[in-house]
């Protein structure tokens, strides 16, 4: 069963940032000048990040010469001062994937970009991560590597392997439900599963829900959903 919140890491705090996010702030570099950029990142199973970029970007051609890059995600303040935001920071190397798995699953998350997704100068790229910090607040940052951030590799093969029931299962049977967390009426489906929480689909609206803390199997699920369902009803 997931772990109670109290023993969730700060590393697992950044992920929920990340698998949250529907923008973001991508650091490249311009021939040694650095070049910041609005991105809409998608977090992948296995905690790295895909980008749907055309080629005519700039952004686009700082990566083609280097690789290397920064993104930075943000949360909500918790206070009049923005420095109360929570962010996670990510750097790594980009490069560019011809998975069609991986573009449906960013287009799970981002359905309004299917209308450009085939055009002939997008391409996906996915950002490995190396190094991170996240600042979850004032005056409160931690610094890990990419061993820290990664979701166990056990269980993230274990929920690829049930996504796809969990998800039939879930907008088949239990519709009631998923509009129950979602806490607004309509026919809301779950369009991703993984570890660390699921993502419901309205129309083109997606919202992004995390577990307790991080699960590690079928069973799992059903027990955050069962609790999740029941705190949404008031039960």
């Amino acid at each position: 069963m997931a772990s109670e919140p109290e023993n969730v890491t700060p590393a697992w705090q950044a992920r929920t940032l990340l698998r949250s996010a529907r923008s973001g702030c991508l650091a490249t570099s311009a021939k040694g000048h650095p070049f910041a950029s609005l991105v809409t990142p998608a977090c992948m199973p296995d905690g790295s990040l895909l980008l749907l970029l055309s080629r005519l970007a700039d952004h686009t051609r700082h990566l083609r010469a280097d690789p290397r890059c920064s993104l930075m995600v943000t949360g909500v303040a918790t206070s009049i001062n923005p420095q109360t935001t929570p962010r996670a920071t990510v750097s790594g190397v980009a490069e560019v994937v011809d998975d069609p798995s991986l573009k449906a699953r960013f287009l799970a998350v981002h359905p309004y970009a299917s209308l450009y997704a085939d055009f002939g100068d997008f391409a996906t790229w996915r950002i490995t991560v190396e190094t991170g910090v996240l600042v979850g607040g004032f005056a409160r940052a931690f610094r890990f590597v990419a061993a820290d951030l990664a979701p166990d590799a056990d269980a993230v093969a274990s929920l690829l392997g049930s996504e796809a029931g969990i998800l039939e299962h879930c907008n088949r049977d239990h519709p009631d439900a998923l509009a129950a967390i979602a806490g607004a009426p309509g026919a809301w489906r779950m369009v991703t599963a993984d570890v660390d929480g699921f993502d419901l689909a309205l129309e083109e609206r997606v919202v992004r829900f995390a577990w307790s803390a991080p699960v590690k199997d079928a069973g799992d699920v059903r027990r955050e959903l069962v609790r999740m369902t029941k705190q949404a009803r008031g039960g």
